[in-house]
């Protein structure tokens, strides 16, 4: 079975030689294997006349055109198809009440479709664009399984499904008021004033929706989601933005609609402790992005993300990534010589609209990559503002060698705005040609960003924006690099991807990186040193200077009482529940939270 697939964000006629019919070998023959609809003004690609060859592929102008090989038998699991030479999808996750499913895997590879599919948004074709089925056909085809009796009470609008969208970034635009009137008026069960105390959102009753940070408009649309009345709710990446504590009390949540509610939960989330603390069961998505998705069979948590994580699915023997992912289980000791101090700052004052924050005097130093961890509405955006020269602290001052260059990547990235593509914002705006091979081979392809040249920036989804705006942030010449929560809405594989670049940058240029992220994974893999924020939220901040690691994450982790567990088949931190054995032992016995130190080893 071939499968043709073309980008028509990236296909532009207008501006080639329509190369891809020109050159095509069956073409020449007199068959249609490629046409130009006029009326669409697109061209199309017979899949049944499309002998493979790939020469349309090589010749495009735009690399628009995608042609794969896929088993006759997967046809049978098409479930839907979103017209000519797009994205398909085979297979489907069976959502159960009382149990919560985990959907993991690259982005665009279906799992938004999943979601649309089963809220109801989409009415699954089966493949058939051009001849859709009706609810009857659809129900007949999952006969045998859970989605049958699903389908069947979806048809008949017995079956209700809440949604809470993954770019909370653009609520603003869409809603009006302050926190308390949204809930307000969702709510349909009378939950709104419990769920205000379960979430910790009586500070943001009274503020405008334009004015939340990215945390607090988080919780708010977990929190419009959970207030309506339904039968299943999805949850697309709802850790985003969210610090550990806050992501413990979502899980929390979501433990409620399921076991004691009876709920069916779906969740699609890129933090793996998050996704194995709260999830019941797995699928895998895997496939090629904007081409094709297919959904795995159901696995147990621990299997399903381990499973994921080596890279190969032994039941569909398939391989999803030539090498595994590989958890470090402890952190390289670093030593700092005075010569290397890049940038210091003594004690600091900062105040901004009511807020006031106050920083431990410290050092940074060239090769380091400063984590920042702490509580959302504590001063850490505040703090990386201070440092990119955009508000002047108070009291204090921060001292350079030299004049320094800064690039900055904020935290909200919907406010990125370009009318034009992503080669041509590098060009004009950063100033760099993506066709220097060290260029693509160090930035462009390990973020995956190749297709995304040609792209309209005002089309890029949430996680092709993110990676854009940290390439475009790292290919500028800077001494300091500021990243705030640069993993929000990336995949797994491309957390770990920015992470690498990161460090590597960091270390081969010699200069300083603060990373805002509240991905504690994330952090352990890249950072060498860590600054802890504590305080009131909203109210007050308070700073400590850099300090090791190993340090770090054990006052971060012992002050929210949360310890961590290393799987013993993959080495990757797991979120103990608390007050179990491990739980206590790691407290009481061992003193330590997260980094379990081998015998001998020093901090």
């Amino acid at each position: 079975m071939r499968l043709a697939v073309i980008d028509y964000e990236l296909c532009k006629p207008k501006y080639c030689q329509r190369q891809c019919i020109r050159f095509c070998p069956v073409v020449r023959t007199g068959s249609e294997a490629i046409k130009f609809d006029e009326e669409l003004g697109r061209p199309i690609i017979s899949e049944i006349a499309c002998i493979g060859c790939g020469i349309c592929i090589k010749k495009c102008p735009f690399k628009a055109i995608t042609i794969v090989n896929l088993p006759e038998e997967l046809e049978k699991t098409a479930i839907h198809r979103y017209g000519p030479n797009s994205f398909k999808l085979y297979g489907l996750p069976p959502p159960k009440p009382n149990k919560i499913l985990g959907l993991i895997g690259e982005n665009g590879v279906g799992k938004s479709t999943v979601l649309k599919i089963l809220s109801g948004k989409i009415k699954p074709n089966l493949g058939r664009y051009n001849d859709p089925p009706e609810w009857d056909e659809i129900i007949r085809f999952f006969r045998g399984s859970e989605l049958q009796n699903y389908f069947a009470k979806l048809s008949e609008n017995q079956l209700q499904a809440v949604y809470k969208p993954q770019e909370i970034g653009l609520l603003p635009k869409y809603l009006r008021g302050d926190a308390k009137t949204l809930l307000e008026y969702a709510d349909e069960r009378g939950l709104w004033r419990e769920i205000v105390e379960a979430l910790n959102l009586k500070n943001i009753l009274n503020k405008h929706i334009g004015y939340l940070s990215g945390g607090e408009l988080q919780k708010l649309a977990i929190a419009l989601a959970y207030v309506r009345d339904a039968d299943i709710y999805m949850f697309d990446e709802p850790a985003s933005f969210l610090d550990v504590r806050e992501r413990l009390r979502i899980a929390a949540l979501l433990r409620r609609l399921s076991e004691k509610e009876g709920k069916m939960v779906v969740l699609v989330e890129h933090d793996l402790a998050v996704l194995d603390y709260v999830s019941d069961y797995i699928c895998i998505l895997y496939g090629e992005p904007s081409v094709y998705g297919i959904v795995s069979m159901p696995r147990g948590t621990r299997v399903g993300i381990n499973t994921y994580l080596k890279g190969y699915l032994k039941e569909e023997n398939i391989r999803l990534r030539p090498d595994p992912i590989i958890f470090h289980t402890r952190p390289a000791p670093q030593e700092w010589r005075p010569e290397t101090v890049l940038v210091s700052w003594s004690p600091l004052e900062i105040s901004l609209n009511g807020f006031k924050l106050k920083v431990e005097g410290g050092k940074a130093h060239r090769g380091e990559v400063i984590g920042i961890l702490g509580p959302n509405a504590i001063g850490k955006t505040t703090f990386i503002k201070t440092l990119a020269g955009i508000i002047s602290p108070a009291s204090g001052y921060i001292e350079t060698r030299g004049k320094l260059k800064i690039s900055y990547k904020p935290q909200f990235i919907s406010n990125i705005s370009y009318t034009g593509t992503l080669r041509e914002y590098l060009k004009e705006e950063v100033g760099v040609d993506v066709e220097n091979s060290y260029i693509k081979s160090e930035f462009i392809n390990p973020l995956g960003l190749k297709k995304l040249l040609d792209r309209e920036i005002s089309t890029f989804s949430g996680g092709e924006l993110q990676r854009a705006a940290i390439v475009s942030c790292l290919l500028q010449e800077a001494d300091i690099y500021l990243l705030d929560e640069p993993m929000a809405f990336l995949d797994v594989e491309q957390r770990f991807a920015v992470a690498k670049l990161v460090k590597r940058i960091t270390e081969e240029k010699s200069v300083v990186t603060f990373v805002v992220e509240h991905d504690v994974v994330a952090q352990d893999f890249m950072a060498t040193s860590l600054m802890i924020f504590k305080g009131k939220q909203g109210e007050s901040g308070y700073a400590s200077a850099p300090k090791s690691l190993r340090k770090g994450m054990n006052e971060f982790l012992k002050d929210l009482e949360i310890t961590f567990r290393r799987d013993l088949e993959t080495r990757r931190p797991r979120i103990n529940k608390p007050g179990s054995w491990l739980d206590r032992y790691q407290k009481e016995v061992l003193h330590e939270y997260y980094y379990i130190p081998e015998k001998g080893e020093e901090d």
